[in-house]
């Protein structure tokens, strides 16, 4: 553990807002330096590779156990889902068409589609997915998600009935898993290493912890995808052609030095994860809505947005996007206001000679450090002590999910439901049960949770939730920071790919390298 008043790995300056930003001579002799220690021996294979670097290697490649991002955004690449959500997060049809027949009852057709090995994917085979995710026995972490299905029925091939325990209108968008088949299931076949699926991309072979190599079926190109956690590293094998393509993961400093570089492209897009701050509400001092609030006025989001993220960020003023089905688009964001942030605390009872004082928890992510460090001096602006304390991310995570913590920072990634509400601030949802890591607990907020469930329309549980969210923003359990865009980087030649909202790869069902795809 590390405990730091300022800290930061790259040589910055203070901006008049006291933000940092990087100073980019700098930088470049630090590539200078940095080049010569890359291996040369890792030379381009014979054929036509394309080549994606990532942080971190999925997980797990059975979606029946996939929770962490690399494995969700790779797994979507090998299987097909049911549902899957268009751009308001509002469920429609994927693998499977349905309807709802009573409140109760829900049938889907699916579509034609069959498995890598040439076997067609079925009815049987969904009754099969849901069917394991659904035994207790198997742990697997979505079963909750999928608890209010009481049972299927196999009409014919291509029909499926789902009965539910009770009414669900969200019921649908619950069914954006990967089918497997029913053979393989039975058999016990290790779909974590060796994937079945009918996505558009078959399994070919994955090094241990290093490289996945897939092929796409529509014309036999293969995609290798290679770990390389350190950013800089990553960047200099893009310039120096050992990867194609790379997507998120780089400081704004590195995205803004690749725009620069001759042979490279950089594309951005919004996105929808969304940043935040996070209390005990337990706590003494994080427990006082006066002071989450004075801190919510003191932070600086535009500020922090244009000088240190490249404004490649949107301010957020609540855990969904505004353009979800569920947001209240009205809802006013919180002002940056100094004067505001000091009657606040001033009222809560500290002053500068008895300042209050929080200990603020990061992960050891030099970037989210450095950010750390300029919401520390934005707080210390309004009379707010703060002490950083950065972890390794399993230290960190675990200190979070036990509860150990005043305030902390984190982001929520690829949410597109908003039962979120209820993993995340029901206060029934206090950790195992749930993600309510600073022990919310408010009747009102369970209140609209739970009016917000029962609704029988989606347009009825929208009224409930937009409720909730103007609560949450006067009691602040979340200080919301902002929503990262989502950016991607390539060699000149590359062309073709699609940025998605939620940051997944499935633009890469489209990509290729230019001169190369009339050949095919």
């Amino acid at each position: 553990m590390t405990s730091v008043t300022t800290m930061s790995i790259w040589p910055t300056t203070l901006t008049a807002s006291g933000s940092r930003i990087i100073s980019l001579p700098r930088l470049i002799l630090l590539f200078v330096f940095l080049a010569p220690l890359l291996s040369c021996s890792q030379e381009r294979e014979a054929g036509d590779i394309l080549r994606f670097g990532l942080t971190a290697m999925p997980v797990t490649l059975d979606p029946r156990f996939a929770t962490d991002a690399a494995s969700s955004r790779i797994n979507r690449l090998l299987y097909q889902r049911l549902v899957d959500f268009d751009e308001a997060y509002r469920p429609v049809p994927a693998l499977a068409s349905w309807r709802q027949l009573t409140p109760r009852h829900y049938r889907f057709r699916l579509e034609a589609a069959q498995f890598s090995n040439g076997e067609p994917l079925t009815s049987t085979d969904v009754e099969a997915t849901f069917t394991y995710i659904l035994d207790e026995a198997h742990a697997s972490p979505h079963r909750m998600a999928l608890s209010r299905i009481e049972r299927m029925e196999v009409v014919d091939e291509r029909t499926i009935d789902f009965f539910l325990a009770r009414p669900d209108p969200l019921f649908p968008g619950r069914l954006g898993i990967g089918i497997l088949p029913a053979a393989l299931i039975s058999a016990d076949h290790p779909f974590n290493r060796r994937p079945m699926g009918s996505g558009p991309f078959a399994f070919e072979s994955w090094e241990e912890g290093a490289r996945l190599r897939l092929r796409r079926h529509r014309d036999g190109q293969v995609f290798e995808f290679v770990k390389v956690h350190d950013p800089t590293v990553r960047v200099l094998k893009l310039l120096r052609g050992e990867i194609d393509m790379l997507q998120n993961d780089l400081p704004p400093e590195l995205v803004e030095y690749l725009r620069g570089q001759e042979g490279i492209q950089v594309m951005t897009g919004a996105g929808s994860n969304f940043a935040y701050l996070g209390f005990n509400m337990r706590d003494e001092v994080a427990g006082d809505p006066r002071v989450r609030r004075a801190i919510a006025h003191a932070l600086d989001r535009e500020a922090i947005i244009a000088n240190v993220m490249g404004q490649a960020a949107r301010p957020a003023v609540s855990l969904l996007p505004p353009d979800h089905w569920s947001s209240d688009p009205a809802l006013p964001p919180i002002g940056h206001d100094l004067r505001a942030a000091r009657r606040l605390l001033a009222a809560a009872g500290y002053d500068d000679a008895h300042p209050a004082r929080l200990v603020y928890k990061t992960s050891s992510d030099p970037f989210r450090l450095r950010l750390a460090t300029i919401i520390q001096h934005q707080l210390a602006r309004a009379g707010i002590e703060v002490t950083l304390k950065s972890y390794d991310w399993g230290t960190f995570y675990g200190d979070i999910k036990a509860g150990r913590f005043q305030m902390y920072s984190l982001m929520w990634v690829g949410i597109k439901l908003p039962d979120i509400y209820r993993y995340v601030f029901h206060s029934s949802a206090v950790p195992p049960a749930g993600a309510n890591r600073g022990r919310f607990a408010s009747p009102v907020a369970d209140q609209f949770i739970e009016r917000a469930e029962a609704g029988l329309s989606l347009e009825e549980q929208a009224r409930y939730y937009g409720s909730l969210q103007g609560y949450l923003q006067e009691q602040l359990p979340y200080v919301p920071l902002w929503y990262e865009d989502h950016v991607f980087a390539a060699r000149a030649d590359i062309a073709g790919y699609r940025l998605a909202r939620d940051g997944n790869y499935d633009g890469l069902e489209s990509v290729y390298r230019s001169g190369r795809e009339k050949a095919r």
